[in-house]
């Protein structure tokens, strides 16, 4: 064998071993980096306990969503939430009066495990019964958002639920409609709410 070849001989037998080095060491980071990745994976079952207890509600409300009417009522009033299944579900009772008459809700919050989401369910003692689709999200960075697609005026249309601005006293909560596939939303549902003690929520 010439020097020639012996030096290209070498030269390969350090690339191979380069390439081995390589791999070993990707392999060693990809299996490190597995268990951290799935850790970022966060529980989001608590993150309605804020709701828990007896709130003071401010609720405005667009009297025709959708039309290019402005028009709108408000109306005031008192939630108050329990906790079920340890956490893992809630039901809220939600009672208003207005300028338009009385609003009597229930939300039905269910959490799924292996999803990580919240299944939210709204009714109201006037149809009696819970409206289906649930809307379905989570929570990042403090801020909710949930989302369905459901009837309205004959049409399918989007429905976005957005909870921001929490705090241990006090919540922001917006309903919004889009009938262009998402493009665009209009706001049809703000509620600002406050908390009381248990006591004032009863004797409302």
């Amino acid at each position: 064998m010439t020097l020639l070849q012996r030096i290209g001989s070498y030269l390969l037998l350090c690339a191979s071993g380069c390439l081995l080095q390589a791999s070993s060491a990707y392999a060693t980071s990809a299996a490190g980096q597995a268990p951290q990745q799935a850790a970022v994976q966060r529980d989001g079952q608590h993150d309605f306990d804020f709701e828990l207890g007896s709130w003071k509600i401010h609720l405005k409300r667009l009297l025709h969503p959708l039309t290019g009417a402005n028009t709108w009522v408000e109306f005031d009033g008192t939630s108050v939430t329990h906790k079920v299944w340890d956490g893992r579900a809630q039901l809220e009772q939600f009672e208003t009066d207005g300028q338009t008459g009385h609003i009597e809700g229930l939300t039905l919050r269910l959490y799924n495990p292996e999803s990580r989401q919240w299944s939210l369910y709204w009714g109201t003692s006037k149809s009696g019964a819970l409206a289906l689709p649930a809307t379905v999200g989570e929570f990042k960075d403090g801020r909710g958002e949930f989302y369905d697609q459901e009837s309205f005026n004959g049409r399918m249309i989007f429905v976005r639920y957005l909870w921001s601005d929490i705090t241990p006293n006090s919540a922001h909560f917006e309903q919004s409609f889009s009938d262009d596939g998402g493009k665009t939303w209009e706001v049809n549902w703000i509620t600002d709410q406050t908390r009381v003690s248990d006591e004032t929520a009863k004797s409302r």
